[in-house]
């Protein structure tokens, strides 16, 4: 099957796109994957302190298959224990609070996904009678400020 002329041309530009873009930016991840990375450590830090375990960050395990058979998987941001419960922490961070919280963004939808997600965690390791909750955790951290912390039950 012979390629339309527009498409190997298109298909250089793209790679050569993708290359500069990985050479301009080696090492560097986006901004916001950057800022939600800093967020997970910081909220790790901060549970640690108070007395939690944790046991894993951003635990990722498949949860079932969509509706074209692909596999879905589900991340933890947080695992931990507090004394004997398991609890799976969804780590929100925002750079501002202006228009809405961050732990406004863990809506019935999100809820779901950590639920599905810690359910299929419970299972895997054979913990599924022992008692777990949901936390958020929820981070603004202004450029150049130290962090506001807010911890949403």
């Amino acid at each position: 099957m012979k390629l339309p002329r527009t498409l190997p041309t298109f298909i250089g530009r793209a790679r050569r796109l993708a290359r500069d873009t990985r050479r301009a930016g080696a090492g560097q991840a986006p901004a916001h994957l950057a800022l939600g990375a800093r967020g997970e450590r910081l909220a790790a830090d901060l549970l640690e302190r108070v007395g939690y375990r944790l046991v894993a960050a951003n635990f990722k395990l498949p949860v079932g298959r969509n509706l074209r058979g692909a596999v879905v998987n589900a991340e933890i941001d947080l695992v931990a224990y507090e004394g004997a419960t398991l609890c799976f922490v969804e780590v929100k961070t925002r750079r501002s609070d202006e228009f809405a919280a961050p732990e406004a963004n863990v809506d019935l939808r999100k809820q779901r996904q950590i639920t599905r997600a810690a359910r299929a965690y419970l299972r895997t390791f054979g913990l599924t009678g022992a008692p777990h909750r949901y936390d958020v955790v929820a981070l603004v951290l202004p450029p150049g400020d130290a962090p506001g912390l807010r911890i949403a039950d």
